[in-house]
C-alpha cells in the first residue's frame, strides 16, 4: 500500500468510528430525543476543542458469538477539550454500540480518562447512557466496574467529578455516578436503580413503572441522589459549563475570579422590612439571596429536595461562594435527616475545592418525633455539624432570624471556626423561644396563679422578660460569638468586605490517615 492508501484506510477508519453502531441505531437514538455520544461532546466543549482518545479500541470477548462483531471505539468516546479554555476530561457511553453496556475495554478506556484527569489536575465528565453490564463478558464486566468505582474515589476531593446520566443507569453502574460529586438527570429520558420493576416485582411482588422507580423527579424530590434536574439534554449540557464556571480546575487551585459589575457597596433597602413583625410568619430567603450575590446569579443544588434548607452556587464581588441558608417558606427552615445530609455533602464539597461559604440562618430548631429520631436524626445532624466544623475555607455566617439550640450550633455557629459572624437586629440567638423557655423556666410560678387571666399576664411579662434578655443578637455580641450587628441593607457589603478580608486565611486540621464522619 502506498502512503496515499495508509492515509485514506485512516480516514476511513475513523469515519466508521464515528458512526458507533450505525446510522440505524444513530436514527433510533434521535427518534427518542437523545443525542449520540460525540453529539453531547461537542455540545458540551469548547467548539473544535475536543481531542479523542482509543478511537480503536475493540473488544476482546469471543463468548456468544461476540468475535464475529466488533465496533470501534467499543461503545464510549473518551478524551479531552476545553471549557471557556479550561481543560476537561470526558468520556460519553455511546448506546448504539451494543447499547453503550459496559465490557473490559470500555472500562480501560474510562479508567485511561479518570488517571489522566488526576495527572493533570483537571475536572472529568461522564456522561451515562448505557444498559448496564455486558452480560456476555462476565466478571471481567464486573471487574472493570471496580477499577471505575476506585478511581472514582481516589479522584474524590481532588478534582471535581461531573456525571451527567442522559439513559438508563442500572445496577452496578449507579455507583460511579454516586461517587461523583455531581449528579445530572434528563425529565423523561434517564433513569437510575439497582434492581429494575420486574426484579422488584418478582422478589417483593411490588408493581412499579421506570420513572416511579428510578426517573428524574424521583431523584430529585424524594432520594436526593440527582443535584440537578433538566428538561432536555441540551440544557444539561449548557448547564455543566455553567456549574464549572463556579469551580476550580483540582483541588490545588482556586475557582475562577470574573470582573464585577455589580457595586460591591450596593444597598437593598427593602431588606430592613423583609422580616414579618410576627415571628411565626415566613418570607422567602431565595429573595435575600438573589439580592445580596452579583447580579441576582444564583445556581441552586438540589432545588426540590429539603426544600427548607438552600444550597447552590453564587459570586460575591467576583468570587465564587457556596452559599447555604435556611428557608423560612418551607417547614419553617427547620432541620431534618435530609436537610443536614443535603447541607453536609455541600459544605464537604465546597471545602474540598476551597470554595468560601456564606451562611444565611433563619433555623428554628431540629424537627421533633419519632420518625426523625428513629431515623438516627442525630447522626445525620451532626454531618452537617461535622462538616462545618471540618471546613477550613473561609466562613461568613449571617444570622437574619431564630437561632435556637442545637440548630444555632450546627449552622456555622463562632465555635465551629466561623470567621466573620454578623447578625441582624432581628436575631434571636437563643437555647429555645420565648415559648417553651418560659413553659420550662416557670413552670411552678405559672401553675401556682389560679386566675386565669392573671395566668395570661404573668405567661406575658415572662416572655417579654425572655425575649428582652436572651431572643436578640446583642446578649452573643457581648460575648463576642457575633462580630457585629448589621443594618440588613448593608449585607452584600459587609459579607464581600468579610470575604475579602479572609481570603488570605490559612487553617489545617491535624494530620490524620482521615477522619470518621458520623455516617
Amino acid at each position: 500500500m502506498t502512503m496515499q492508501d495508509k492515509v485514506k484506510e485512516l480516514l476511513e477508519l475513523r469515519a466508521k468510528a464515528r458512526l458507533g453502531g450505525g446510522e440505524k441505531r444513530i436514527e433510533k437514538q434521535h427518534s427518542q430525543g437523545k443525542m449520540t455520544a460525540r453529539e453531547r461532546i461537542q455540545a458540551l466543549l469548547d467548539e473544535g476543542s475536543f481531542e479523542e482518545m482509543d478511537m480503536f479500541v475493540t473488544h476482546r470477548c469471543a463468548n456468544f458469538g461476540m468475535d464475529k462483531e466488533h465496533y470501534l471505539s467499543d461503545g464510549v468516546v473518551t478524551g479531552y477539550g476545553t471549557i471557556d479554555g479550561r481543560l476537561i476530561y470526558v468520556f460519553a457511553q455511546d448506546f448504539t454500540v451494543y447499547g453503550g453496556s459496559l465490557s473490559e475495554t470500555q472500562s480501560q478506556k474510562i479508567c485511561k480518562v479518570l488517571d489522566a484527569a488526576m495527572k493533570m489536575g483537571a475536572p472529568v465528565i461522564g456522561i451515562n447512557d448505557s444498559g448496564g453490564a455486558r452480560i456476555q463478558e462476565g466478571v471481567n464486566s464486573l471487574a472493570g466496574y471496580s477499577e471505575i468505582f476506585q478511581r472514582n474515589i481516589l479522584a474524590s476531593g481532588v478534582v471535581p467529578q461531573i456525571s451527567a446520566i442522559f439513559g438508563p443507569c442500572a445496577g452496578g453502574a449507579v455507583y460511579s455516578p454516586a461517587l461523583t460529586d455531581f449528579v445530572m438527570m434528563v425529565k423523561g429520558n434517564s433513569y437510575m436503580f439497582l434492581t429494575g420493576p420486574k426484579v422488584v416485582k418478582t422478589v417483593i411482588g411490588e408493581n412499579v413503572t421506570t420513572e416511579e422507580l428510578g426517573g428524574a423527579s424521583v431523584h430529585a424530590t424524594k432520594s436526593g441522589v440527582a443535584q440537578l434536574v433538566v428538561d432536555s439534554e441540551e440544557e444539561g449540557l449548557q448547564m455543566i459549563r455553567k456549574l464549572l464556571s463556579y469551580l476550580p480546575s483540582n483541588n490545588m487551585e482556586t475557582a475562577p475570579e470574573v470582573e464585577c459589575n455589580d457595586p460591591i457597596e450596593r444597598v437593598e433597602d427593602y431588606l430592613n422590612s423583609i422580616i414579618p413583625d410576627n415571628p411565626n410568619k415566613a418570607y422567602d430567603m431565595k429573595e435575600v439571596i438573589s439580592s445580596v450575590v452579583d447580579n441576582g446569579e444564583f445556581l441552586e443544588i438540589l432545588p426540590q429536595y429539603a426544600k427548607n434548607i438552600i444550597t447552590g452556587f453564587a459570586r460575591m464581588g467576583g468570587m465564587s461562594v457556596g452559599v447555604v441558608a435556611n428557608q423560612p417558606t418551607y417547614m419553617a427552615g427547620v432541620l431534618d435527616i435530609n436537610a443536614s445530609r443535603k447541607g453536609a455533602r455541600f459544605v464537604r464539597f465546597c471545602d474540598a475545592f476551597n470554595i468560601p461559604l456564606v451562611t444565611l440562618v433563619d433555623v428554628p430548631g431540629f424537627l421533633p418525633g419519632t420518625v426523625q429520631e428513629y431515623g438516627g436524626v442525630i447522626t445525620h445532624g451532626a454531618k452537617l455539624l461535622y462538616a462545618y466544623g471540618e471546613a477550613t475555607v473561609p466562613k461568613v455566617t449571617v444570622t437574619l432570624r431564630k437561632s435556637y439550640g442545637g440548630s444555632h450550633i450546627v449552622m456555622s455557629c463562632k465555635q465551629l471556626r466561623g470567621d466573620m459572624n454578623y447578625a441582624w437586629p432581628t436575631a434571636e440567638i437563643a437555647v429555645m423561644g420565648a415559648d417553651g423557655a418560659v413553659e420550662v423556666l416557670y413552670a411552678k410560678e405559672i401553675k401556682a396563679e389560679t386566675d386565669p387571666q392573671k395566668q395570661i399576664e404573668a405567661i406575658t411579662a415572662r416572655k417579654d422578660e425572655y425575649n428582652k434578655l436572651f431572643c436578640n443578637p446583642y446578649n452573643a455580641a457581648r460575648y463576642g460569638y457575633i462580630d457585629d450587628v448589621i443594618e440588613p441593607r448593608n449585607t452584600r457589603y459587609r459579607v464581600i468586605k468579610a470575604l475579602q478580608t479572609v481570603s488570605t486565611k490559612r487553617l489545617e486540621n491535624p494530620a490524620k490517615k482521615h477522619d470518621n464522619l458520623p455516617l
